[in-house]
């Protein structure tokens, strides 16, 4: 592994704002960055993280000495975000937008614009079927915004936690597909799909990792990552050094930190979406982190009134498609081959795993939708549906004995079992 700069904090502590400018002084001498063109990738604001402590921090370091300090907003497939959602994302106000930050420039990164793309590669059907353990074979193109390689150097700031489709996030997922274009992006969430969330998800070297980690070695240009890891409102670590030496350091902590393990499935689950999940897209997070814990035959419920819409990106794919196990797509695969895999693959991770034999699909557990989203919609995409006017939260809390799990602020935390079943598979 790569040397890295870290500091971390015992349980119920947290590192503090001095000890991450310690991090990042050492990680990042300001003489280093001297003239130098430096781009932040950061990411957007359905992530819990001290982006702007870290912003701050690495401005006040390096900023005064650099050519440029601009940052990249690492959206993936999400909604650009306005300047003004930007500054409170780093934690700006609009005096020292206008002073300090002044010369600070802003970008969205725009996964659909192939003029904003540059191929860096195609990784060949023979390397992916040894990264995806047989799985596919297929010649797979790597594209990344070009604006990268306007700079001298990159740096990754973003958390790292338990990760539906690579297993953990962060490290070299900031760039794919952070920043990257849809055909790596729309390969590896299928391939995550068909591993299955519950195999994937809590785990560190997964298929999905390895294409992730393979696509981010083509990318030549000078990268520094800083990944953290989340406690609460605090900062359990701080890990500074290449993706993939940071993020395996970091991976290690959020294992710790971000799962939490129970003796029996709930058949009863209320899951409670924060607002920084505003379509079903993300909040379909909520279930995720949830369904290694949901029994066979249980119900989970996605509480979240504030959520209006499935998807403004993906929304029109997704009334197409609906939500279904893998099994329901790929038993018919040349009905539905050529839609976008990684709608394919949010599809099921929402929906849970599943049977479909003899045209009948047979979930294991229920998703239902507790939500803005109407009735009739739901109906539409195959989801449940309930009124949220009907739910009080507190009628869930405290009844775990009974098989009932309340979840408060979903979306981050890992659940598990300590002896899961073989459909979930082992943590590794």
């Amino acid at each position: 592994m790569d040397k890295i700069v870290f500091r971390s904090a015992p349980s119920g502590e947290n590192v503090s704002p001095a000890q991450v400018a310690e991090v990042v002084a050492t990680a990042c001498p300001a003489e280093n960055y001297r003239g130098k063109k430096i781009l932040l990738i950061v990411p957007d604001s359905t992530r819990t993280a001290p982006v702007g402590l870290m912003f701050e921090t690495l401005h006040r370091q390096i900023g005064g000495v650099t050519k440029n300090f601009d940052i990249l907003i690492a959206l993936g497939t999400h909604q650009p975000m306005s300047e003004r959602a930007i500054c409170e994302r780093l934690e700006i106000s609009d005096e020292e937008r206008k002073s300090t930050y002044r010369d600070v420039r802003f970008f969205n990164h725009a996964w659909k614009d192939p003029e904003v793309m540059k191929r860096v590669g195609v990784i060949a059907a023979e390397e992916i079927s040894k990264l995806s353990g047989g799985l596919f074979a297929i010649d797979v193109p790597v594209d990344i915004n070009k604006l990268v390689f306007d700079y001298d150097q990159i740096v990754i700031v973003g958390p790292v936690f338990p990760h539906e489709v690579v297993g953990f996030s962060g490290g070299n997922k900031y760039l794919f597909p952070g920043v990257s274009g849809p055909d790596i992006l729309n390969f590896f969430h299928w391939l995550g799909a068909v591993v299955s969330n519950p195999m994937i998800i809590g785990n560190k070297w997964t298929p999905v990792r390895r294409v992730v980690d393979h696509a981010a070695s083509l990318v030549n240009v000078d990268k520094l990552c800083l990944c953290m890891v989340v406690d609460g409102s605090g900062l359990a670590g701080l890990f500074a050094g290449s993706p993939e030496s940071a993020w395996d350091a970091a991976s290690e902590l959020s294992r710790q930190r971000h799962i939490v393990y129970k003796e029996k499935p709930f058949h009863t689950i209320l899951s409670c979406a924060p607002k920084m999940y505003d379509e079903l897209w993300t909040g379909g997070k909520c279930m995720y982190k949830l369904e290694p814990v949901l029994a066979d035959g249980g119900e989970l419920i996605i509480y979240a009134p504030h959520i209006t819409e499935v998807c403004v990106s993906h929304g029109e794919t997704i009334e197409k498609v609906g939500y279904h196990c893998s099994e329901y797509f790929l038993k018919q695969w040349d009905k539905f081959k050529h839609f976008p895999w990684g709608v394919l693959a949010h599809s099921c991770h929402v929906h849970g795993i599943g049977k479909f034999d003899d045209g009948v699909e047979k979930p294991r557990a229920r998703v239902t939708l507790a939500t803005g989203i109407s009735p009739e919609k739901c109906r539409q995409i195959n989801l449940g549906y309930r009124d949220p006017g009907t739910i009080e939260i507190e009628d869930y809390a405290n009844r775990e004995d009974e098989g009932t799990l309340l979840v408060r602020k979903a979306g981050e935390m890992l659940f598990h079992l300590n002896n899961p079943p073989k459909w979930a598979g082992g943590l590794g």
